[in-house]
């Protein structure tokens, strides 16, 4: 018999987020790491908590992730039941929406649950543009 329900499987992923705030660029051609080291959200189905850090690299184009807005929105991630996978896809799908950038990754490093570390890592890239580093 599955433990795992879809219940368990979509949780998370429509749930209500503080918005994202962005701000215009000045300049192009250079990346953005944003190092995030205090993730945490609640396992779905046992209820217990997960830690993490989660990294976002991305390359803007118009728009720049506002910093505070971004820290409030993963911070509302302390209430989610929400499993790994689906966090760093959904907060790269989030973000990719909120600055709209030439590229991005986000990657979530999460600590160890019973011997086992979780790294899971998402990627964006706009199409049509060239992307310089």
């Amino acid at each position: 018999m599955r433990r795992y329900t879809e219940k368990h499987a979509r949780s998370g992923i429509d749930a209500a987020l503080p918005a994202i705030e962005c701000w215009e660029n000045q300049y192009a051609g250079y990346q953005i790491r944003i190092h995030i080291p205090e993730y945490t959200a609640i396992c779905p189905r046992t209820g217990l908590p997960d830690f993490g850090t989660v990294v976002v690299d991305y390359v803007p184009d118009r728009w720049c992730l506002e910093l505070k807005s971004l820290k409030e929105y993963i911070n509302a991630f302390r209430s989610i039941g929400i499993f790994y996978e689906n966090a760093v896809n959904r907060i790269l799908h989030d973000l990719v929406q909120a600055c709209r950038p030439l590229r991005m990754t986000v990657r979530g490093e999460f600590t160890p649950r019973g011997g086992i570390r979780s790294s899971i890592e998402a990627s964006y890239r706009k199409r049509g543009r060239r992307v310089t580093k």
